[in-house]
């Protein structure tokens, strides 16, 4: 499950393993792209904290690789 590998690694303060292939949006400072399967993607960014000394994740879109769609205009 991904949170078995997320999770430690937030904690950790230090680099994401290789298998989430973790890495920045070039288009957007502060926005991360993360690909843990053939087909789920997820984008995040980091919020405020919420509790005192703990990271707080803002997930963006959860998905497949359409999350890098844009969405349909009105």
């Amino acid at each position: 499950m991904i949170t078995e590998a997320f999770v430690p690694d937030i904690l950790a303060d230090g680099p994401f393993r290789g298998g989430l292939r973790v890495k920045g949006v070039t288009a957007y400072p502060g926005v991360f792209e993360m690909t843990w399967a053939p087909d789920g993607r997820a984008t995040f960014s980091y919020g405020a904290e919420r509790v005192p000394g703990e990271v707080h994740i803002v997930w963006r879109r959860i998905g497949t690789h359409d999350i890098f769609t844009p969405p349909p205009g009105p």
